[in-house]
């Protein structure tokens, strides 16, 4: 629990795509924030110091079944965030395990995003949420030079067969392809430089991505606007690749993709994505484990 100006408010700890507390991202879930203003979830966000807490209230109304609709918004420790995979994903499982598996529905500020909670064979409940509507487009030169320039990377060290883009599903995020495996375990960049690059372009992460095989991908969120220097596992921006994916013909319409994220901070999560012809949505799918 955490005290308020006005009140003790119950603030659930989730770790989303991963079964060990240990790995995957942690979000904070508050499951009835009607009586906080945002200035209260700002401050709640800011004290669990994870990327991203979730927040929920009543759904506009019509939006779908009693008790298996709601608002979600979503805080990091700086500002509200348009959307967020990861917590999304902890908040679904966190209702599931008190109302049972099924479909539940989120009214976001990105849009509305379905979410289906099914268990598994081990009993591990996994949600897969339904992105809005994504659109990839091109990255102008100079937020790339700057970009590369904040992360000390050179530009010969990125994969020219994948030009960077900007990709939207649900957040913007500026996608950037390594050209190998260790130079994107090197990470360490300028976080005010690049903060301020992201803002100046309404970026919320910058997707890293290094592609292992036809449908295994390692991937990186630097998250400086956050107030977080990387998230462990980006639902929102795994989302976003798959679009960009799709978008420039790199995969199939339909198809099914792994993504390994946190391993070099030492929280690994596991994040998969579905894209299905016909349907412009993605689909990204993970567990989430109460944390003590």
């Amino acid at each position: 629990m955490i005290m308020t100006n006005t009140e003790i408010t119950d603030v659930l700890r989730y770790t989303a795509f991963s079964s060990d507390p240990n790995g995957g991202n942690p979000a904070g879930v508050v499951l009835d924030a009607s009586a906080l203003d945002d200035t209260a979830r700002l401050a709640i966000a800011a004290d669990l110091g994870y990327s991203e807490s979730a927040f929920l209230t009543a759904p506009p109304e019509g939006l779908g079944e009693p008790g298996r609709a709601f608002t979600l918004r979503f805080f990091s420790p700086l500002a509200e965030v348009s959307f967020c995979g990861h917590a999304t994903v902890a908040t679904a499982v966190a209702l599931a395990e008190q109302r049972g598996p099924g479909a539940y529905v989120f009214a976001t500020p990105a849009g509305t995003v379905p979410v289906e909670v099914a268990q598994d064979g081990d009993g591990q409940l996994r949600a897969t949420l339904t992105s809005v509507e994504p659109h990839v487009e091109e990255a102008p030169q100079e937020l790339v030079t700057e970009a590369l320039a904040a992360l000390d990377w050179p530009a010969t060290d990125l994969d020219p067969a994948y030009p960077p883009r900007i990709a939207y599903a649900g957040a913007r995020h500026l996608v950037l392809a390594a050209g190998s495996r260790e130079r994107l375990a090197e990470l360490s960049y300028d976080f005010d430089r690049l903060a301020a690059l992201m803002r100046a372009h309404n970026l919320t992460t910058v997707q890293l991505f290094w592609r292992e095989n036809e449908s295994t991908f390692h991937v990186r969120d630097p998250f400086p606007v956050g107030g977080v220097v990387e998230d462990p596992a980006t639902g929102a921006a795994a989302a976003a690749l798959g679009a960009y994916l799709r978008e420039l013909s790199f995969v199939a319409p339909s198809a099914r993709l792994t993504l390994h994220q946190g391993t070099d901070m030492g929280r690994p999560g596991l994040l998969e994505v579905e894209l299905r012809e016909g349907d412009p949505r993605v689909r990204v799918t993970g567990t989430a484990t109460r944390i003590a």
